[in-house]
């Protein structure tokens, strides 16, 4: 299968490179505008397999050209803006990449595949796109979609636009929902890599409000599992719920990642470096997903549990200094993103 992966120098895009590069049957075109969130040093160890076009999604006439030359049986949409801090700050960018970007690929797919019923559209989304949960229940995908930051606005809307699509024009797509990704080549504004490295460095480990919000976990090598599961074999003009089962505070998160690099980076009781810290504006309480029509229709489980999977992470970053250093450098982790003042003009 040719696939075209936008976002494919980002966090969860690079990770669904390097599964496929490294699969049999599969060809790859990784396109990413390479803004701060995309890496090529996230697809290095791949690069000489699959091919890479530097474009914006939402350019129209950059993506006609890379469906002319990638020729792709299938998309998985990852290019997207991701951080909610971020999206407080410049939501407009977020509009743009991320309900423009979409629209601009799903016309340039139903132009150059439309009619080619074997074609597939997988759109990757976020468990935000739902909301809030209260102390009981998981999103499933019947769900109301009622996101409350401008990135889960934004994503939801893409959603919208993936089904209206397959709805209105008869373009096979799909829908995937997932929890919180963490493992490599992340970027280390986000709270694990974050956590991590402030560690190892000795600075202060930020805890937004009582620590007490709650995220479901998963692994981004096993998310890429499911992505190419849900491409493959999911059904035209469903949804699929990505998840791991993997509930965990964030206060609990930090702590298990400081008893790590105490571990592996020789023991200095790193808990005493948490400080808490003013709550993100509208912080949603609990995310949680019910992953059972994914686990029932593809029969496709997660190999890392969570104990695995962070000391995997923990690991990771302390092995690979050359790629985060140049990352700090530039300032990702350093400052507080997401208190833009209330009114503020932007």
């Amino acid at each position: 299968m040719k696939v075209l992966v936008t976002g494919g120098a980002g966090f969860i895009g690079s990770a669904v490179c390097r599964l496929l590069a490294n699969a049999p049957g599969w060809t790859v075109t990784a396109v990413d505008a390479l803004t701060y969130a995309g890496n090529l040093a996230s697809l290095a160890p791949v690069m000489d397999r699959i091919a890479f076009i530097q474009a914006d999604v939402a350019d129209p006439a950059a993506m006609a050209d890379a469906f002319a030359q990638a020729r792709p049986d299938a998309v998985m949409h990852l290019a997207a803006e991701t951080h909610v801090d971020r999206s407080i700050d410049g939501p407009l960018d977020f509009v743009r990449s991320n309900i423009t970007g979409t629209a601009v690929l799903l016309e340039a797919a139903r132009k150059a595949c439309g009619g080619n019923p074997d074609f597939r559209f997988l759109q990757v989304s976020t468990d935000e796109v739902y909301g809030s949960l209260g102390e009981d229940g998981l999103f499933r995908e019947d769900s109301p979609i009622d996101p409350r930051s401008p990135y889960s606005a934004s994503k939801a809307a893409g959603d919208h636009l993936a089904r209206a699509w397959n709805h209105t024009y008869g373009l096979p797509t799909l829908v995937s929902n997932c929890g919180n990704n963490y493992g490599p080549c992340q970027l280390p504004e986000k709270l694990i890599p974050l956590t991590i490295l402030n560690a190892l460095e000795g600075l202060p480990l930020p805890v937004y409000g009582d620590g007490g919000n709650v995220r479901d976990w998963l692994h981004v090598e096993d998310h890429a599992r499911a992505l190419v599961a849900i491409l493959t074999r999911g059904r035209v003009g469903e949804t699929y719920n990505v998840g791991a089962r993997s509930e965990r505070t964030n206060i609990d998160i930090v702590r298990q990642v400081c008893d790590l690099v105490d571990r592996f980076a020789g023991q200095q009781n790193r808990r005493e470096l948490i400080t808490f810290v003013a709550d993100r504006p509208g912080h949603d309480r609990r995310y949680a997903i019910d992953p059972t029509k994914l686990e029932t229709e593809l029969a496709w489980r997660p190999v890392e549990s969570f104990e695995t999977g962070l000391e995997k992470t923990v690991r990771w970053y302390l092995d690979n200094p050359a790629w985060w250093e140049p990352l700090r450098a530039q300032g990702h982790g350093r400052a507080r993103l997401g208190l833009a003042a209330a009114g503020e003009k932007r």
